[in-house]
C-alpha cells in the first residue's frame, strides 16, 4: 500500500489517502454514479416507453407513476437485503453482485413487450440499485482515514450527478437519431436502457483488486468470538442505541427521497410537454417533433444535475463547516422553495436554469446522507443501518408517485384541454413539496455528529 498520504488532519480530505484509498474511492464512486445513470435513464425514458408499451386509451404518466413506484419498492427491498448481506460477508463481495443485477436488467428492459414484463424487470433492477448506496458508503466509510471520511463521501455522492449528465447526453443523442430518422422514431427508450447494461463490466475490475476493509474484517472476528451478530436487524431495531437512529433516519431520509422521486424527478414530464407545445406553436414539422422533445428532455437532465453537483458539493462544505444538522436544515427548506418554484413557473426553453437550482437544492440532501448516515450507526450494523434509512423509506416513498399521478387525475378532472391538464400537474407538484418539511421534525431529534469518531460496537 502506497504511504504517500500526508497525516496532517488539517490537510484537505483528497491529500490525506493512499493509492489504496484512492482506488477504493474511484471503485465505490464509479458503481454509485453507474448506479445513478441506470436510474436515470429509467426517468428519462419512462414516458416513451408507456407510450410504446400501453394501449393508446391508457394514460403513460400514470403508468409511468406505477413502474416507477415498482421501481421504488424493488429499490427499498434490495437495500435491506443486501445492506444486511454486506455487514455479514463483506462489503466488497456483495456491491460486485448488485453492481451486476442492475446492469443486466436494465439492458432486458430495452426487450419489453408490455407493461407487465418492463414492470418486472423494473423492480429486478431496482433489487441490484437498493443494494449499492448503504455498500458503497460503507465501504468508503470503513477504508478512508475518518478525517478525510465526510469530503470523500459527500463527493462521492456529488459524482452521481456525472452519471446522471451521461445519461441526459444519451437521451440527447438518441434523440437526434430519432429526428434524422437514424433510428426509429420512438424506439430511442429501447437503446438508452442497453446502454444501462455496460456498468456490468466494473464487476471484473470490483473482483479482481478490491479487498475488505480491514476495520471490518477486524470487527468481524472479534465479533464472531464476542457473539456479536452483524447485519442483524434485530440488533439494529432491538438495541434502543441504534433503533432511535434508524427510525427517526429513516423519516430524514423519506422527506428527501420522496420529494425526488415522487415530485422532482418528473420534471421530464413537465418539459416535455412544455417543449411540445412550444415547438407546435414554432410550426415544427410533426414527424420532428418527438426527437426534438427527447433532445429537449436530455438538455432538463444535464442542467438539473449540473446544479445537483455543485449543490452536493456546497452541502459537503456546509456539512463540514457549521455541522450536520445546520446543513440539513437549509437545504429542506430551500428543496421546497425550489421545487416550487420550478413547478410553477417554467413555462419554456428560457427557464431551463430553474432545473439547476431545483437540482441543486434537491439533490444536496442526499450528499447530506451519505455523509452523516454512517456516522450513526457501529461496524457490525453500519451498512445495515445506512441502508435501512436510506432504502426502508422508500417503501413510503414508492407510494410518491402514485400519489402525485392519483391527485393529478383528481386535480385535472373534468379538464378538456392540454393547458388545463398541464396546470393541474403544476399543482399536484406544488402541493405534494410540503414532504420536505417531514426532514425538519426528524432532524429537531437527531444528534450532531460533526467532529465525532463514528460509534463502535
Amino acid at each position: 500500500m502506497s504511504t504517500s498520504a500526508t497525516s496532517d488532519a488539517s490537510a484537505p480530505w483528497y491529500k490525506q489517502m493512499t493509492s489504496y484509498h484512492w482506488f477504493v474511492f474511484i471503485v465505490a464512486s464509479l458503481a454509485w454514479l453507474f448506479d445513478c445513470l441506470d436510474q436515470q435513464l429509467f426517468l428519462l425514458a419512462r414516458n416513451s416507453a408507456m407510450k410504446a408499451l400501453l394501449p393508446p386509451d391508457m394514460d403513460p404518466i400514470k403508468y409511468g407513476g406505477y413502474a416507477t413506484s415498482i421501481f421504488v419498492a424493488g429499490w427499498a427491498t434490495g437495500g435491506l437485503i443486501f445492506g444486511s448481506v454486506g455487514d455479514r460477508i463483506g462489503r466488497a463481495k456483495t456491491l460486485t453482485l448488485t453492481v451486476l443485477i442492475y446492469s443486466v436488467c436494465t439492458g432486458l428492459s430495452a426487450f419489453s413487450k408490455g407493461w407487465i414484463d418492463f414492470a418486472i424487470y423494473r423492480f429486478l433492477t431496482g433489487l441490484g440499485v437498493g443494494g449499492v448506496f448503504g455498500l458503497a458508503v460503507a465501504l468508503v466509510a470503513d477504508t478512508l482515514p475518518d478525517t478525510a471520511r465526510a469530503g470523500a463521501l459527500g463527493t462521492l455522492q456529488a459524482l452521481s450527478a456525472v452519471g446522471n449528465i451521461a445519461a441526459g447526453l444519451t437521451s440527447m443523442y438518441m434523440g437526434s437519431l430519432e429526428a434524422s430518422k437514424a433510428i426509429e422514431p420512438g424506439t430511442a427508450w429501447k437503446y438508452m436502457f442497453l446502454v444501462g447494461a455496460l456498468p456490468a463490466f466494473l464487476c471484473v475490475f470490483i473482483q479482481i483488486r478490491l479487498k475488505e476493509p480491514e476495520k471490518w474484517v477486524k470487527a468481524r472476528a472479534a465479533g464472531k468470538a464476542a457473539g456479536v451478530k452483524f447485519g442483524s436487524y434485530s440488533s439494529l431495531l432491538g438495541d434502543v442505541r441504534w433503533r432511535k437512529s434508524a427510525l427517526l433516519g429513516m423519516v430524514l431520509c423519506v422527506a428527501g427521497v420522496i420529494g425526488l422521486w415522487g415530485i422532482g424527478f418528473f420534471s421530464p414530464e413537465l418539459v416535455g410537454d412544455v417543449m411540445e407545445r412550444s415547438l407546435k406553436a414554432e410550426g415544427v414539422a410533426p414527424e420532428k417533433i418527438a426527437g426534438e422533445k427527447t433532445y429537449w428532455i436530455g438538455v432538463n437532465s444535464i442542467v438539473q444535475n449540473l446544479g445537483a453537483f455543485f449543490g452536493m458539493l456546497l452541502m459537503t462544505k456546509i456539512a463540514q463547516g457549521r455541522g450536520r444538522k445546520p446543513a440539513f436544515a437549509m437545504a429542506y427548506v430551500a428543496a421546497m422553495i425550489a421545487t416550487i418554484g420550478f413547478f410553477q413557473f417554467f413555462d419554456g426553453r428560457g427557464d431551463i436554469w430553474m432545473s439547476a437550482v431545483m437540482g441543486a437544492c434537491q439533490l444536496a440532501l442526499f450528499a447530506g446522507f451519505a455523509i452523516y448516515l454512517p456516522e450513526l450507526f457501529p461496524t457490525s450494523l453500519r451498512s445495515t443501518g445506512t441502508s435501512f434509512c436510506y432504502n426502508v423509506g422508500r417503501f413510503v416513498a414508492a407510494s410518491g408517485p402514485f400519489t402525485l399521478g392519483s391527485l393529478q387525475a383528481a386535480l385535472k378532472a373534468g379538464a378538456t384541454t392540454p393547458e388545463a391538464k398541464l396546470e393541474a400537474f403544476r399543482t399536484a407538484c406544488t402541493y405534494m413539496s410540503a414532504i420536505f418539511l417531514l426532514g425538519l421534525v426528524a432532524l429537531a431529534f437527531l444528534p450532531e455528529t460533526k467532529g465525532r469518531p463514528m460509534p463502535e460496537d
